[in-house]
């Protein structure tokens, strides 16, 4: 069956573009979703016109995306949490305290982005991918330190002042 999609859908298309389906698909998934129409003449007349707007609309965010890219590219993330003394974390570093981390620096960075093959266990010095689309994606590195080796935490390299008067 063929249809319209009225949507961008990842696996399928953009919005605008006729595709076929099975027709189980498109009558119990995206047509009752409003993610396509039944791909008549009407309808791709009605909707040539977001479809100019929404490749317009790509290209900005393609844009954004690159200059994301540039800007966190080989940027370094520090992280502290407690270890043992041979380095084991108790626990482990997730993707999401990453980007929390790359966030806080001033890098636009959502979790999802951040490739973590497996949660990071050990204290050291990781380096690991941000896939920001398919073809885009930027290298850092993670640091790992312990939670009482405080100095390395901090850009600084100093320990901050505390009055224990």
């Amino acid at each position: 069956m063929k249809v319209l999609l009225c949507e961008d859908i990842r696996s399928l298309g953009w919005l605008g573009d006729v595709v076929e389906v099975n027709e189980g698909y498109a009558r119990n998934y995206l047509l009752p979703q409003g993610l396509a129409k039944v791909a008549t003449q009407a309808n791709i007349k009605a909707i040539s016109e977001q479809k100019a707007g929404r490749a317009e609309q790509r290209l900005h965010d393609r844009s954004r995306l690159e200059q994301a890219v540039k800007a966190v590219d080989g940027a370094e993330a520090v992280i502290a949490a407690r270890a043992n003394e041979q380095g084991v974390l108790f626990g482990s570093i997730t993707d999401s305290q990453i980007a929390a981390n790359l966030r806080a620096q001033g890098f636009e960075v959502a979790d999802e982005i951040v490739q973590l093959p497996e949660h990071i266990k050990q204290v050291g010095a990781h380096t690991l991918t941000l896939k920001f689309a398919d073809d885009l994606t930027a290298e850092v590195k993670v640091t790992v330190v312990p939670e009482a080796d405080q100095s390395a935490a901090h850009p600084s390299g100093q320990q901050p002042d505390i009055d224990a008067t």
